[in-house]
């Protein structure tokens, strides 16, 4: 099986690439020096040129704040890039697995959102990914959309790392403690969309580490995890004004994934346990 995978500097795409090569698949990953994905012509060319089985599309602007500012690149790269590769993987009949996000939703509430509740984006950043979402719908039977959350990977920036480095030069820090959600190990997603490209089971679905956390709840654990004696105060969401709203109710049930027969991701401490042992790996 041929995989073209975008994104592939990211978090997400590298992890996806190399699982796809640990399972023998002819994988292909792309980041955006190889393939701008806002040019439609470059797009189905490159695709043409490539004629994979599927396309797993991770790249993405995800820049939430700045998003509100640069809507246009916003705009581009998450609804136009992905109406563009949507379009390039029908002409080859290419499965199409598109990255969403829990910004879809308007966050509120308590009880976890399900697939089927009606997206309601509060967000720039989340209104372009429901966009892209509905491109996909639009162009493609067979597609999976896949809305994952809080994610962390080896390769490139998240919050883990940035509490760690933190913890270097602090012993004391605010984090905002009402706003819930899991997080998303991208090592353990990878293989779940590499089980997902395989099947015909399309449709969308929630996928995040199992469990819900806040974030000032996610940071002491990182802590205690990595053995730094850092202080976490648990400060409200307006106590740390963004220039986009954050969802404060980000849980989505990932019982559709069970249902269809995929293997649910470990628990998010779990997996937050062997992130960390992996960094510290690539330390020594």
């Amino acid at each position: 099986m041929k995989i073209l995978v975008t994104g592939y500097s990211g978090q997400l795409g590298y992890d996806v690439v190399l699982e796809g090569k640990k399972r023998g698949f002819e994988i292909i990953g792309v980041g955006h020096k190889e393939l701008d994905i806002t040019q439609e012509e470059q797009v189905k060319s490159y695709v043409h040129n490539v004629e994979p089985d599927a396309i797993i599309h991770c790249a993405a602007y995800t820049a939430v704040d700045n998003a509100e500012d640069d809507k246009e690149t916003c705009l581009d790269v998450n609804v136009n890039g992905t109406k563009y590769l949507a379009a390039a993987a029908k002409s080859v009949d290419a499965t199409f697995i598109y990255i969403s996000t829990d910004y879809v939703f308007e966050g509120t509430g308590t009880e976890p959102f399900t697939e089927e509740d009606a997206a309601n984006p509060v967000g720039y950043y989340g209104l372009t990914k429901y966009e892209g979402e509905k491109a996909v719908q639009s162009l493609l039977d067979k597609y999976f959309i896949v809305r994952i959350s809080w994610v962390f990977g080896i390769n490139g920036n998240n919050f883990i790392k940035t509490m760690l480095r933190l913890a270097e030069t602090r012993d004391e820090l605010n984090v905002v403690g009402d706003q819930y959600g899991s997080p998303t190990y991208t090592f353990d997603l990878a293989k779940l969309l590499l089980d997902m490209v395989k099947t015909e089971k399309y449709g969308v679905y929630h996928a995040s580490n199992e469990g819900f956390t806040t974030w000032a709840d996610f940071a002491k654990e990182i802590f205690q995890v990595a053995g730094k004696k850092v202080k976490v105060n648990s400060i409200t969401t307006e106590e740390y004004p963004t220039k986009a709203v954050r969802p404060k109710n980000s849980r989505m049930s990932k019982d559709k994934l069970e249902k269809n027969g995929f293997t649910r991701l470990p628990a998010w401490q779990d997996a937050l346990t062997r992130y960390i042992a992996e960094l510290q790996e690539e330390v020594n």
